[in-house]
This record gives structure tokens, sequence and C-alpha cells, in this order.
């Protein structure tokens, strides 16, 4: 893709541009600072509003920051307020064509304002920008806000510090470049259409990625409650493409092929199971124990070691990137220690979020939001996993847990758990199934998000070589 940049137009000659981090312009264009051509306002002594003076369906519209989406506002969600707080501030009072820009929390979120049919005013959050001399055209503005013009000149002025609020003088100093007013609007246009189409192929592979997941837990949810012997017409099994005869032969033959008879399994979401398979409560299946409350200091005798908690754990992997240290006595030590094959599941937060624990470091404990689950002989660990995989993409985790207030998993719930239990010889071959088959998902899944991110990088270097004159759009001359 950049190599298609490499291939555009450029100008005939180029000038210093006189900011450092800008480099050379065409030489036609111009270079000015936003004061000296821009209206730049936003609401200036409020503190905010109590949650009762806010309303979905009444008042004028009060647009925030969230409400800014994909370069428009978001009105069917944005919030409003009374007559009295539009009013106390003409300055802000919105227009059709109105360009808007955040500049608390995530900054620099750019949207034009559109299908304005109501009354509108701001938070405190966001500023509004108007072209007053006619000098550049918002659709221009917006992609030069949009493009990395505006976050270097962010990062260049904010010395190294971390910048969580854009200061009206710092963004009244924003020098951006002047191209003729029509060579605006051609690379506007060209823009709203080559964005456009990358985008419209990102949605399209974002879709596929769906699927790919949809498939990969439809595998998931028949291997585990099915079999792999199962036919079935339903929906789910069309989905699924039988295993490869030559490499599961071995371990079918293994699998008494009265797995084709299904009994009910009293379980009203799941239905009918292999004959042969047993129902269990997992307190039977495995040894259960949670993590410890989180300790600062050395109580005598403690030691400083790494620790997992709820947000380390992803469905079916452990994320390590981030790993805190806490201080454990020796029996904690023993008792919370992971083991290879340990199941680790979350106690709060997206209740029952399940991994497998494959000693991505040498040694590691629990803190209290996470439950260390030891599958006991004969079983396979991995196969509860995927099981587990299965309950929380079916939502059971969730009905099991009090939603009135915070969500916990607790211990004596997380026993009460049914699973199926198969012979472990037929454990083996569903994990075997499984893994064939999501392998081939994931490395799928792999490529084409990282086709994704060079789409993302290309739209990125567009928005910034057209903006800054570095290449010429080939319907302006």
């Amino acid at each position: 893709m950049n190599h298609s940049l490499r291939q555009m137009k450029h100008y005939e000659k180029y000038k210093p541009s006189g900011i450092e981090w800008l480099g050379e312009i065409p030489e036609h264009w111009g270079v000015k600072r936003l004061k000296f051509n821009t209206y730049i306002k936003a609401r200036v002594g409020w503190h905010g509003l109590r949650a009762d003076e806010f309303s979905l369906t009444e008042g004028v519209f009060c647009v925030t920051g969230t409400d800014l989406q994909n370069g428009e506002i978001n009105w069917e969600n944005c919030y409003r307020v009374s007559e009295e707080r539009y009013e106390e501030d003409p300055y802000i009072q919105l227009r059709g064509n109105d360009l808007l820009i955040t500049k608390d929390g995530t900054i620099g979120k750019v949207a034009v304002v559109k299908n304005l049919n109501e009354r509108a005013t701001l938070n405190s959050g966001v500023f509004v920008v108007r072209p007053e001399r006619k000098e550049y055209v918002t659709p221009f503005m917006y992609w030069a806000l949009q493009s990395p013009v505006f976050s270097e000149y962010v990062n260049y002025t904010s010395k190294g510090s971390t910048i969580n609020h854009l200061y009206q003088e710092t963004f009244f100093n924003l020098p951006f470049i002047l191209p003729l007013p029509e060579e605006q609007t051609a690379i506007a246009n060209y823009l709203d259409e080559k964005t456009t189409q990358i985008d419209s192929l990102i949605a399209n592979k974002q879709k596929l990625i769906d699927l790919l997941k949809e498939e990969r837990t439809a595998i998931i949810n028949q291997a585990v409650t099915k079999g792999l012997n199962y036919d079935s017409n339903d929906s789910m099994n069309t989905m699924i493409k039988r295993s490869d005869e030559k490499n599961h032969s071995q371990s079918n033959n293994q699998i008494n092929h009265s797995s084709r008879r299904m009994k009910p399994s009293g379980i009203e979401w799941l239905g009918d199971i292999p004959e042969h398979w047993e129902v269990k409560k997992l307190r039977y299946v495995a040894d259960v124990v949670l993590g410890k409350m989180l300790t600062n200091e050395d109580k005598g005798g403690y030691h400083l070691k790494p620790y997992l908690r709820a947000a380390n754990l992803q469905w079916l992997n452990v994320d390590v990137s981030d790993v805190k240290e806490m201080w454990f006595s020796p029996a904690e030590l023993e008792k919370l220690k992971l083991k290879e094959n340990d199941l680790l599941v979350s106690e709060g937060g997206e209740v029952g979020r399940t991994c497998i624990w494959n000693e991505e470091l040498d040694e590691c404990y629990i803190q209290n939001s996470v439950h260390k689950i030891t599958v006991l002989n004969p079983n396979e660990p991995k196969y509860f996993l995927y099981q587990f995989y299965s309950l929380g993409q079916n939502g059971i985790f969730e009905s099991m847990v009090n939603r009135i207030s915070i969500a916990h998993l607790t211990g004596e719930k997380i026993k009460e758990v049914t699973l199926l239990v198969p012979p472990q010889d037929e454990q083996t071959s569903i994990v075997h199934h499984i893994e064939t088959h999501t392998t081939r998902i994931a490395a799928t899944i792999s490529k084409i998000e990282k086709e994704i991110e060079l789409m993302q990088e290309y739209r990125t270097a567009l928005i910034s070589e057209v903006v800054t004159g570095k290449v010429k759009v080939s319907n302006f001359d």
C-alpha cells in the first residue's frame, strides 16, 4: 500500500514550511495559526451537570465527547439539557457544518455537525471550530485535524508530559497548512472517497473475523456438548466440518460408537447428550481455590511474588504482559502457586472468563479475583477449559451471579457448575478435534488482522501525505 503512495503525483516545487515537525510543503501553499482565521469556543465556568439535570427525551441536545463517532454526532444517544443551560452560553450554540473536536479525555476526536434538526449545545469537553475569513473550508480542516499534523503538534507542545487536556491557547496557536480554497475542496473530496473505500474493506474483513469466531464457538460448543460422532440436522452442526479421518482414526476407534445414542441431559439449555456421558458438579471433578486479598507489605516472613488478577485472564489464554507483585506467606505460597494445566477463572468483572496456565512464568500465584481450578485425574484439563468457554458463551456464568450489585462468581457457586464428563480418552479426542480446527481459524484470523492493520496504517499515511502536500490528488491540476 505504501507503494501506491509512492506512485501518486507530486507538486512541481516545494519550500520549507518553517515548522520543524512538518518539513517541506508545496511552494504555493501557506501556513497560518488557527487564531488568525478561526472561531474557537468551549463552555467555560461549568463543572458539569447533576444526574437529575440530564434527559434523553426532553430539552436541548448537549453534545459530549462520547457522542462524536466516526466523524459525525450520534444524536440518538445524545443527552438533553434545559433551555436555561442552552441560553446561558450563546457562543457554543451549534450550527450546521460546525467542526467539533474533543479537548478532554481522548483528545482530538473530530466530527462535523450534520443533520442538525434541533437546537444543540456543548458540554465542557468539546471545542466548536468555525472558519472566520473564508481562508479554508470546514471539510479540509476536518481532515487536517484527523491527520498526524495535529497529533504531532500536540506531542511537540507537550514537552514529554502526558497530555489529557487541550488548552484553548494551545489550540489557538496550532499552525496548519493552507492550500488554495478549490484545492482544499478537492483534497477533502478525495479523502472522503478513499477513506470510505478503505473503511468498507476493513469492515468487510472485520465481519469475516466475526464469522470465524462464530465458527470457532460453534465447533467448541458442538464438541463439548454432543461429542464427535453426533449426527444432527441442526444449524450449528452444519457449520462444523468433520475431522480428517486419517488424523483421528486411532482416537475415534477408542470411542464407543454408542455415543451416537443420546439421552436427556436434565439441563434445559443443553438438551440431549451422548448416552454414556456423565453429568457432574465441578466439586466432584476438580479442586477449586480462590486467590488471596491484596497484601502490600511484608507481615513478617512473607515473600514478594508475581500474581495474576482478573485483568490477566482472557478467554482461553493468559496475558502476562502486565503482572503485579504482592506479599505471600509460606502457607499461601504452597496453596496458591500455579501449576501447569491449572484452569484460571475470573471471579468478578466478566465472571467465568477462563484460561489455562501453561507455565508462562517460572513462578506465579493468584489474587482473590481469580479461581484456580485443578482438574482431578483421570481427566483432560483442556476439555474442561473448552467446556467452560462453552458455558461462558452461552451465558451460564452470568445467569449464576447476582446482578443487583457487582457480580461475583463465588467459590460455592462455581463448585455447583454442572459439567458433562465423557470418558478420559474421549475428552482427549475432543480436545484434539477442537485444536485442529481452532488452530486453523486462529491462523486465518491473525492473517486478516494483519491485513486490517496494514490498511489502517495506509489510511493514516494517505491522510497525512495528502493534507501536507507530500502527494497531489489526481483530480486537482
